[in-house]
């Protein structure tokens, strides 16, 4: 019986076989595009109008924009969700809503991914979860920048649509988080998002989880919508009220804010033309025609002769560094979270840098909580990718008063110091004006070079102010008190010049304003080499 049995099935085989080798396989590559196709609809036409009637592109068409023609390279096009009807034959297939591949800008390799809106909403169905996971690992996989554009809510409480009474349910205890990888791309590549709508839940984790992110004036990031944020809290508001624009700069979530979603992608590709590849390599340095020794005659007069008078320290910064014409190699980051500080990403002769400054319009450059994390989490940033720093220096010292010590302002600015303390990237620093305190630490590298303008004063504490603390007694007693403190602090004020500190090697050297920019670009062509 069982000689039988596999005699029968020896005659299938060779029966099989004869039939295969006089029939194609035409009707298996016309299902492969059949299911291309109906990737391709997306949500249906009747979502993909809606998503333009909102003002918004698909997340297909979003990709396209990005990319350069011609060059997206699809990962997963044939995941999802089909259905059959009884004789098993396929009637419709939802693909993944999270669609993802590799791409190029200007000719170089990325990762691109994002939710896609049309369909639940960009609710992650379980194919469209695993490719959203996925994208960190290809990154990490092949050391390529990531990009991720956000438009979706995270799971719901009925689940991602698996079959409720599987089992078993939940991965296995000894699996891998699918937030290492996550965590991990942060510290290997460059990764860039956007929020391009209402971003909840576990998207908008993602959305944060990189080094720059932007969103566009009619996107909103939250953690929880305004549906549960009313039934656990009792705060009726709206999307825009709990995660618009207006919250999101202003607490850090959010770098930058892009009038539109071609603006939002511009921005994530021209941040992304300042980096390297991945940790294990520079930047990459592009041809300047901006001449190395330009001196601006602005910059000669720029700080004010009375320091109580506040200056532009984004116009230095753009005197300085490369321009093409009139446009700047400047892209400023995070403009409206801690806005005492400036931070951003620059040219100098052709090699990007990072770049800090104080900017006196704001706690005339005093460092607050925020301002203090915005630095750390920045000067990490350029660790991470080689980035030297640029620093230009305004700093009156910490924050004072009740609210800043309620905030921790002398914890957080600690840490900063101890980030800078620990950089491993070369450090430039150019004293524009003040210098004092602790806080003052916080922009001078391990081993900065540093040039101080004839602007510069330096010291544990303002003059102003200082002075009439120290001399509260005498000053009082003075025959004219007001005369007598200003005495006081032209005196005081000539022990913080920069010619005592110069003439004591205690910066390298003091300049004429208008030289900073050569003086920079020859240390930098010497620090790259090293």
């Amino acid at each position: 019986e069982r000689r039988g049995y596999d005699f029968r099935r020896s005659d299938r085989r060779r029966i099989g076989s004869s039939l295969r080798s006089v029939m194609s396989w035409d009707a298996d590559i016309d299902e492969i595009k059949r299911r291309r196709e109906l990737a391709k609809q997306q949500g249906g036409k009747d979502a993909v109008a809606r998503q333009h009637e909102k003002g918004r592109l698909t997340i297909r068409e979003r990709i396209d924009t990005l990319l350069d023609a011609n060059s997206f390279n699809e990962v997963g096009e044939g995941a999802g969700v089909p259905e059959y009807d009884d004789a098993g034959q396929l009637t419709d297939f939802q693909p993944a809503n999270f669609v993802l591949g590799f791409g190029e800008i200007d000719g170089r390799r990325v990762i691109v991914g994002g939710e896609d809106f049309t369909l639940k909403g960009g609710s992650p169905n379980p194919a469209g979860l695993r490719k959203s996971v996925y994208a960190e690992q290809l990154a990490l996989q092949f050391k390529v920048p990531l990009i991720r554009l956000h438009e979706g809510g995270g799971g719901s409480v009925g689940g991602t649509g698996q079959e409720k009474k599987r089992r078993p349910l939940g991965e296995p205890v000894f699996s891998t988080s699918r937030f290492v990888p996550l965590a991990e791309t942060l510290g290997h590549v460059p990764v860039a998002t956007a929020a391009l709508g209402p971003v909840a839940g576990l998207p908008a984790a993602r959305l944060v989880a990189s080094h720059f992110s932007v969103m566009t004036e009619n996107a909103a990031v939250l953690i929880a919508g305004p549906q549960v944020v009313k039934r656990a809290l009792g705060h009726d508001l709206t999307k825009e009220e709990l995660g618009g624009p207006q919250v999101h700069l202003k607490s850090g979530a959010i770098d930058n804010l892009a009038k539109d979603e071609e603006d939002a992608l511009n921005q994530i590709a021209r941040f992304l033309s300042y980096l390297p590849d991945n940790a294990w390599a520079r930047a990459p340095r592009i041809a300047c025609n901006d001449p190395v020794d330009r001196c601006e005659d602005a910059l000669a007069n720029i700080v004010p002769t009375d320091r109580r008078q506040p200056f532009q320290m984004r116009k230095i910064i753009a005197h300085i560094v490369d321009r093409n014409g009139d446009a700047t190699s400047f892209f400023e980051m995070s403009r409206k979270f801690g806005p005492s500080l400036i931070t951003g990403l620059a040219r100098l002769n052709g090699h990007a840098v990072g770049v800090i400054g104080n900017d006196c319009m704001f706690y005339a450059g005093a460092m607050t909580t925020a301002a203090a994390q915005k630095l750390r989490r920045f000067v990490d940033f350029c660790n991470s990718f080689h980035l030297p720093v640029l620093s230009f220096v305004d700093e009156p010292g910490f924050m004072i008063g009740p609210d800043s010590e309620a905030a921790g302002t002398i914890r957080h600015g600690t840490a900063a110091i101890s980030a800078v303390l620990q950089s491993r990237v070369p450090w430039a620093s150019v004293q524009v004006q003040k210098a004092f305190g602790v806080a003052a630490q916080a922009h001078f590298g391990p081993a900065p070079y540093v040039l101080s303008w004839p602007s510069a004063a330096s010291g544990a504490l303002p003059v102003e102010g200082g002075v009439a603390v120290a001399f509260a007694r005498e000053i009082a007693a003075a025959p004219d008190p007001a005369a007598r403190q200003k005495e006081l602090e032209d005196m005081l004020a000539a022990s913080q010049s920069p010619f005592p500190r110069a003439e004591g090697l205690s910066v390298h050297e003091i300049i004429d304003p208008r030289e900073t920019r050569p003086k920079l670009a020859a240390w930098l062509e010497l620090a790259q080499a090293a």
